[in-house]
């Protein structure tokens, strides 16, 4: 489900899916606005959309590891570790 969210930099294009296709122009595909399940750019571009997201409120990137982020604020430090499963 959430990688039906992530936003694709690519130019993505694809086939008519079946019970989708357009009659009058059966040799027309489709430009992907939005990354969908199974394509391999889904999970890195619900990556990059996470991680922005995370950056913006707070944590930082690990120049270690790419999917740490640390938050630190007075005494009080906060690690997420991301796993994102590429497929």
């Amino acid at each position: 489900t959430a990688f039906l969210h992530g936003d694709l930099e690519e130019t993505v294009y694809m086939h008519q899916p079946p019970g989708f296709r357009d009659s009058a122009h059966s040799d027309y595909v489709c430009l992907l606005l939005r990354s969908l399940y199974g394509l391999k750019q889904a999970p890195r571009a619900w990556f990059q959309r996470f991680a922005h997201y995370i950056t913006g409120i707070g944590f930082s990137p690990s120049r270690c590891d790419s999917s740490l982020f640390i938050y630190s604020q007075g005494t009080d430090t906060a690690y997420l570790l991301l796993y994102v499963d590429d497929m």
